[in-house]
């Protein structure tokens, strides 16, 4: 990280007392931690999208910690906003999102003290939370997963290339920018380097699903044009455990922006319905 960014850094992290560099999976990761209500509350872990970061989310997290008296973790993973970046050629291994599930989030619930975590992933990161589950790691509770990806589809290829196409002819990047600093292209290319890697249309982790026992939600947009409805149909057949479904028309790749009251409220009844806390 170059010193300037480093500052900068340093700098966020003094002014909010929430935020903190912590090492999980093998990397210094950006973490936002605010503890539960009470001891014997949960706690939701946010995994961001294939593009997000901290920023990205928003409010969601705070207003649900807020609503259910949870604990709230926030962090930017390994490439993303101030965590550690991904160097050039900015090439993620296939298999990337097993790692995280299997180094990652075990490790940032260790570092924090997490007994009962709800993992609440969008995205690439919606894949990262239910393979986290299908790893039998009993603390975790109950999984949220938002337009999660199970296996590749033409159409989902197909729009990443067009937003590779506007990532080199638009002012995509500088947007980006402001949520990533000096990881922006470590950020893009690696998502978008992997996705459109011809080894990667194999991608399939369905068959790794079955392990899951806690409850799932899991919600799609009819209009999300990085995947289909196939998806969330090969959630509820690979998945052991209970699986709630909310299927929002019209809404695209996410929802909790697009449809924010209703995925809060859902979420919401989901964690009241189902978990002990």
């Amino acid at each position: 990280m170059a010193h300037t960014a480093k500052s900068k850094l340093m700098d966020k992290i003094e002014q909010n007392k929430h935020l903190q560099l912590v090492w999980a999976g093998g990397h210094n990761l950006l973490t936002e931690w605010r503890p539960p209500s009470t001891s014997d509350r949960a706690s939701l872990v946010f995994l961001h999208e294939g593009l997000g970061s901290i920023s990205q989310w928003k409010d969601l997290p705070h207003s649900l910690g807020k609503k259910t008296g949870y604990g709230v973790l926030v962090y930017d993973r390994f490439g993303y906003g101030g965590s550690a970046c991904l160097a050039a050629p900015h090439q993620r291994p296939n298999d990337f999102m097993q790692r995280e599930a299997s180094t990652t989030v075990p490790d940032l619930l260790n570092t924090f003290g997490i007994k009962q975590a709800i993992l609440y992933g969008h995205s690439d990161g919606g894949t990262i939370a239910l393979l986290a589950a299908a790893e039998g790691d009993t603390r975790i509770l109950g999984v949220v997963s938002e337009s999660a990806h199970l296996f590749v589809e033409p159409d989902s290829i197909d729009s990443i290339r067009s937003i590779r196409s506007q990532w080199e002819t638009t002012d995509l990047r500088e947007r980006l920018r402001r949520h990533h600093g000096d990881n922006v292209d470590g950020a893009f290319l690696g998502w978008s380097n992997l996705w459109l890697n011809p080894d990667f249309a194999s991608f399939d982790v369905r068959g790794k699903l079955k392990n899951i026992t806690c409850p799932v939600l899991a919600i799609q947009g009819t209009g999300d044009v990085y995947g289909t409805l196939a998806q969330v149909d090969a959630i509820k057949k690979s998945v052991s455990g209970n699986v709630e479904t909310l299927i929002l028309p019209d809404c695209g790749h996410s929802p909790h922006v697009e449809a924010r009251t209703v995925v809060v409220d859902h979420v919401s009844k989901f964690l009241l319905t189902n978990l002990r806390h």
